[in-house]
């Protein structure tokens, strides 16, 4: 079905999502609206169980909305999306696989690519080589995942989520199991990417530095039933360094997070 009237490359409309089992219903999202410009990088804030995660994953397709509508280039999801690229808290790479080979995994599995993988095999590898030096990993396209550190395999996934070019990013949590020192150089390569490829970003994340150090704007969630209660700009100029994030400016949007998150809390 094709949506008429929006400009949002995401728009999801009034959704709510219900999660049944034997045990009863969870309403994990109501009446949750959110509106996404085309290459813009947007972060999902709140307290744990909030919903951000269940949000992502009805962008992505792997869940359908129990009301509302969610739509995506035009379209409306109603399945897993061929346009979406996803990174998780774990890189979740194949042990068999080199990293090179696990870069390229979805090429061989994302139509159209994969009908035409074997024959565009050697460009495919270009490509991916260049991906690998943007994030600081030429030289290790051979070495298997045990081989590499927690937040080279986390490299890795981004360009394994980046190599067939999606329109949409979706991060989940990406950098939540890494060290402080290697979170905030991987703010710095997910930025350079972002720059340099333009896809229109949702990232999903407990800190509220990373979100504001990232992000042109910041959704804040409520307690579940999730939903948006507000929306924070954010207008550093790009591209923002280490630097950026001690401007008083800076500071005080992640204090005004904070408080609304320990005000949603209070409300439980």
């Amino acid at each position: 079905m094709i949506a008429t009237g929006t400009k949002d490359f995401v728009d999801i409309d009034r959704v709510t999502l219900v999660y049944r089992t034997k045990d009863g219903d969870t309403m994990a999202l109501k009446d949750a609206d959110m509106k996404i410009a085309k290459g813009e990088f947007v972060s999902v804030v709140g307290p744990s169980g909030c919903g951000k995660s269940t949000l992502l994953k009805l962008v992505s397709g792997l869940h359908t909305a129990t009301e509302g509508n969610v739509i995506v280039g035009g379209e409306e999801v109603t399945g897993p999306l061929k346009i979406c690229g996803m990174a998780f808290q774990n890189s979740i790479m194949l042990p068999w696989r080199t990293l090179m080979d696990n870069v390229l995994l979805p090429l061989e599995i994302v139509e159209p690519h994969a009908r035409t993988f074997r024959r565009d095999r050697e460009k495919h590898v270009a490509a991916a080589r260049e991906l690998l030096a943007t994030v600081g990993l030429s030289g290790f396209e051979d070495k298997f995942p045990w081989q590499l550190s927690g937040g080279m395999q986390q490299r890795g996934s981004l360009c394994r989520a980046l190599i067939h070019s999606p329109e949409l990013l979706l991060l989940d949590e990406p950098f939540a199991a890494l060290d402080a020192f290697t979170r905030e150089e991987l703010w710095d390569v997910v930025q350079a990417l972002w720059i340099k490829k333009r896809p229109t970003v949702i990232l999903i994340t407990h800190d509220l530095r990373e979100a504001v150090y990232l992000s042109d704007r910041v959704f804040m969630m409520c307690a579940r039933p999730g939903r948006i209660t507000s929306i924070n700009e954010v207008a550093f100029p790009r591209p923002r360094t280490p630097e950026t994030a001690f401007m008083p400016q800076f500071v005080d949007i992640v204090h005004r997070l904070r408080d609304e998150i320990s005000a949603v809390r209070a409300k439980k």
